[in-house]
């Protein structure tokens, strides 16, 4: 079993609570970590400087298509971000726990 990290931005810290604990309560993910970030970007031909909060779902190989298609269909973005990070070297314990908390 392979662990994977999906990361994705969220306009404010109310919408990505939702969503995390639904995820947790749901088991598609073992944590998520919640941070804020700024981020500057192209939107509609303008550079935006905007604050986001930035979400790492950990999740595991088999969850992973679960997990994209829920933030896609609750994700408050036009265009989220979906970015998956595959786990090659993750320290056993870790794994396990995260195999465990997704079952």
């Amino acid at each position: 079993m392979k662990g994977v990290v999906i990361l994705s931005t969220y306009p404010d810290k109310k919408s990505i609570q939702k969503i995390a604990n639904s995820l947790v309560s749901a088991r598609l993910v073992a944590c998520v970590n919640i941070t804020k970030v700024s981020s500057v970007y192209s939107w509609k031909d303008k550079i935006e400087n905007t604050d986001e909060f930035l979400a790492v779902f950990k999740t595991t190989q088999k969850n992973k298509a679960k997990l994209k298609s829920k933030i896609k269909s609750t994700h408050p973005y036009k265009v989220p971000e979906i970015a998956e990070l595959t786990l090659k070297d993750l320290n056993k314990p870790y794994l396990q726990w995260m195999v465990d908390s997704t079952n």
